[in-house]
């Protein structure tokens, strides 16, 4: 690319590489700008824990990284060297995770949650509800996509269940719209601490 952009490219092929060049940083300029003009709600737990296990990735991560490579590629041919090309593999999963999750600390701003109103369903809410089609009572957390984690109940406030409640007052139902069918989660009770099923 650097040679056929040089000194003895076509006049009309360095202009178009030129443009070329052009187009690409405005893009990658304008992607960056959409991000950073994205604020990321997040609870002041959830971004200390989110900083620390990136901090860990970076440091430990990094170096476990390395030393994997390193340690493959005294192995001979690089070319043929399968735990070679699985360290490296490794490498820009690491790497992709860390830039997601730097993605997910930017811009961020901390929610107070002793400033929240829970006289209807918003972010950082517990949420008692009843799924109609399963006849089941459910707990879940609304939380910020960087903190969701299903598992532990945390939903995403962009998933489709989050939209569907978020408004939402006690004794009023949510029609959610998901892959799997549409559901109807009746709420019961909705506040800041936690609480269990009886």
């Amino acid at each position: 690319f650097e040679a056929m952009s040089g000194k003895y490219a076509a006049p009309g092929l360095r202009a178009s590489l030129a443009q070329l060049k052009v187009t690409r940083v405005l893009l990658l300029f304008t992607a960056k700008m959409t991000i950073m003009s994205q604020q990321n709600y997040m609870t002041q737990e959830g971004f200390d824990r989110l900083k620390r296990e990136l901090d860990l990735l970076k440091s430990d991560g990094r170096k476990e990284a390395a030393r994997a490579i390193a340690e493959a590629r005294e192995k001979g041919d690089l070319s043929e060297n399968a735990e070679y090309h699985a360290a490296k593999d490794d490498q820009g999963m690491l790497e992709l995770k860390i830039s997601e999750m730097e993605r997910k600390l930017l811009n961020v701003r901390i929610i107070d949650e002793q400033a929240i109103d829970t006289s209807s369903v918003v972010m950082l809410t517990n949420v008692r509800i009843r799924n109609h089609k399963v006849n089941k009572e459910m707990v879940f957390k609304i939380v910020s996509e960087a903190e969701a984690d299903l598992k532990a109940s945390r939903i995403s406030v962009n998933s489709p269940i989050g939209q569907g409640l978020l408004g939402k007052k006690v004794g009023e139902k949510a029609v959610i719209n998901t892959p799997a069918g549409q559901m109807i989660l009746e709420i019961f009770r909705s506040l800041l601490q936690f609480f269990r099923l009886h």
